[in-house]
């Protein structure tokens, strides 16, 4: 049994990293720090663990040592606290934004802001074991991406990997209200959300960078705000190489994902469900992985997949990476298989 550390407890991510470790048997949730709910239990902001826990929520200043510490802490403000939270347990999980790239000019650029610890960025790996599971094993410091990059990330991967599509790759992204955040501001108001779609980032979005970097492809993506509170799709439009045929696409996401725990090709010709939709993976961490082809005989191909934003697009992606860094079962804890009808 492992001692962990939750930073940023009260928000929705770091609900969901809570509610996944204490349901996990190998981890016991020492720690949850809020600067907001300091000696509040736990399951005031998160009514759903009523009967699982009396944690309460403790101040930075309180924390002792742990094994793990996870930092679900807001973009910007993680790479000031890591210097001094870093101390406080051997293997750090960072759920912000700070530490995805591994390039301070372009986190400057995406972010708005130079990044204070330049000289950290290269300690970090990719916390999708799905493309790093060796690095995984033997690391300390741990970088979850982004939901909607996840998603992006794991429907172009299997394309890349075999060479099967062109460099540019347009990138359209939906996600429910839950991605902004528990202290979202105007925007995200219930009556001002509540049956928009709202376009958001219609160019330069930080995920760009990110998918770059992991796919070597050039995304142009942009994301808009739907009416779920939970889930993403991912739909992204690409072009096939000379001489590629469906079934070479077919058999390079079989191949890709064969014996992937959490990722599963969704490419059927009918049905109601015949390709990936977030409805039915909420509250699990799978990622379906599916594509359409273009029956007109173009090399037309859309690359989708659709993801849980709060747990395979964060908490349970962290969770995963944890078992991969502690040589347990990747299932381990994370079993839930999602609802339906929801």
């Amino acid at each position: 049994m492992i001692r962990a550390a939750v930073v940023g407890a009260a928000g929705y991510i770091g609900g969901e990293v809570l509610r996944l470790l204490l349901g996990h048997p190998k981890v016991e949730v020492a720690a949850a720090v809020s600067s907001r709910y300091p000696g509040k239990r736990v399951d005031g902001p998160h009514p759903n663990l009523r009967g699982t826990t009396d944690l309460a929520f403790c101040t930075e200043e309180q924390l002792d040592s742990y094994d793990v510490l996870f930092l679900a802490t807001p973009h910007r403000a993680t790479m000031k606290l890591l210097p001094r939270l870093a101390p406080k347990a051997k293997t750090v999980i960072d759920l912000s934004g700070d530490f995805r790239l591994r390039d301070a000019e372009e986190f400057a650029r995406r972010y708005g802001a130079e990044h204070t610890r330049p000289d950290l960025l290269g300690e970090f790996t990719t916390g999708l074991p799905e493309l790093a599971r060796e690095q995984l094993a033997g690391a300390d410091r741990i970088a979850a991406p982004g939901c909607m990059a996840t998603a992006a990330i794991l429907a172009l991967t299997p394309l890349t990997d075999a060479g099967l599509i062109e460099p540019d790759v347009d990138v359209d992204a939906r996600t429910g209200s839950s991605g902004s955040g528990a202290t979202a501001g105007e925007a995200n108001l219930h009556a001002e959300r509540s049956g928009s779609m709202r376009l958001f980032a219609t160019s330069g979005h930080r995920h760009e960078a990110e998918i770059a970097q992991a796919c070597g492809v050039r995304p142009v993506m942009t994301a808009t705000g739907v009416e779920a509170v939970r889930g993403v799709q991912t739909v992204c439009r690409t072009t096939l190489r000379e001489g590629v045929t469906e079934a070479d696409v077919r058999a390079a996401y079989r191949r890709r994902y064969a014996d992937e725990p959490f990722v599963r090709v969704v490419a059927q010709r009918r049905g109601l469900y015949r390709l990936p939709e977030p409805k039915i993976l909420l509250g699990s961490n799978f990622c379906d992985v599916g594509f359409a082809a273009d029956g007109s005989g173009s090399r037309r191909l859309l690359a989708i997949a659709a993801l849980d934003n709060l747990v395979k697009g964060g908490a349970g992606n962290a969770v995963q990476s944890l078992n991969v860094r502690m040589g347990w079962p990747e299932r381990l804890g994370l079993e839930f298989p999602g609802l339906h009808p929801v």
